[in-house]
């Protein structure tokens, strides 16, 4: 079974470089590599999916519990923000 990854890539860095990268200036490779590490971590844990039905990829056990307090969560300075619950 042969799978053509390339359009998912490509997808992937579009997403990479609209959302985040065009939006930054960097000096020097290690601020480069901290953004793209956060928003993997944004990407993988705290967005919602539309290919798999708007699950995450990797949900944390409290995803989808009914009890807590909503709190806005932010990385790369409010660049990139996620609501979740707190731990009731």
């Amino acid at each position: 079974m042969k799978f053509n990854l390339n359009a998912q890539l490509e997808r992937y860095f579009g997403t990479l470089k609209s959302e985040c990268l065009d939006r930054l200036t960097f000096f020097g490779e290690a601020s480069l590599r901290t953004t793209v590490r956060e928003y993997i971590a944004h990407y993988h844990g705290e967005r919602n999916h539309q290919g798999l039905g708007n699950r995450l990829i990797d949900p944390d056990e409290q995803v989808g519990a009914p009890d807590g307090e909503v709190e806005c969560h932010e990385r790369l300075g409010g660049l990139l923000r996620y609501d979740h619950r707190t731990a009731a």
